[in-house]
């Protein structure tokens, strides 16, 4: 199914999105995209949803082919001094900083956004499955944001970051009891993982500090 290119269909539209949010480490990142009037591409979707050649095959056909694009990224320090959704959304921002061409509607894959430059926002639930402009910039963070915890995992190999990319899977929990935490991980996370994975009832979860 194709995904709907305008959402308003009279202005120029900024679709955002970011990477890492459900992560134990690494920073979160954020891309915005303004397609071009003639941006065609049948497979871009939610990159949750696509595998990881597709991903960077689609990630050089975004960047050649949209008016626009520009990615950001917030440190695990950020994070934990401001906790992940006000990360996330002002890593959108400063992806959005960025542009050179000033949206006039900005569209957001999620329920919240914080205003920004007095230019109208619409949040959009799942809007990386719906969105054109959005699934592009959920592409462009997600590869930015692996290819970071890729470079990562050659200074901490023993906590596969190389396949998991900071998320609670079984190896990193296990890594994090017996080597424990580095100066990545998010401190603001309760980081025994152990009892966190008997807790949830499942990988890939984790839970603030309250």
């Amino acid at each position: 199914m194709n995904l709907i290119k305008s959402w308003s269909n009279q202005y120029l539209e900024a679709g955002c999105d970011e990477a890492g949010r459900g992560c134990l480490c690494g920073p979160v990142v954020a891309a915005a995209v303004i397609l071009g009037d003639n941006f065609h591409h049948e497979m871009v979707n939610d990159s949750k949803k696509l595998t990881l050649k597709t991903r960077l095959d689609l990630e050089s056909f975004i960047k050649d082919n949209v008016r626009e694009y520009a990615v950001a990224e917030i440190s695990p320090a950020f994070i934990d001094q401001h906790n992940i959704l006000n990360a996330s959304i002002h890593a959108m921002h400063m992806a959005l900083d960025q542009l050179t061409t000033p949206p006039e509607l900005i569209l957001v894959d999620g329920n919240r956004f914080h205003p920004y430059n007095f230019i109208p926002h619409q949040c959009i639930v799942q809007g990386d499955s719906k969105i054109l402009s959005i699934a592009a910039a959920s592409i462009l963070a997600k590869n930015h944001r692996d290819r970071l915890m890729m470079k990562l995992h050659e200074e901490f190999p023993q906590y596969g970051w190389n396949t998991n990319m900071g998320y609670a899977t079984r190896e990193h929990q296990r890594a994090l009891n017996k080597f424990g935490p580095t100066i990545h991980h998010r401190r603001s996370f309760r980081l025994n993982y152990e009892e966190l994975f008997d807790e949830v009832g499942g990988e890939g979860q984790n839970r603030r500090i309250p």
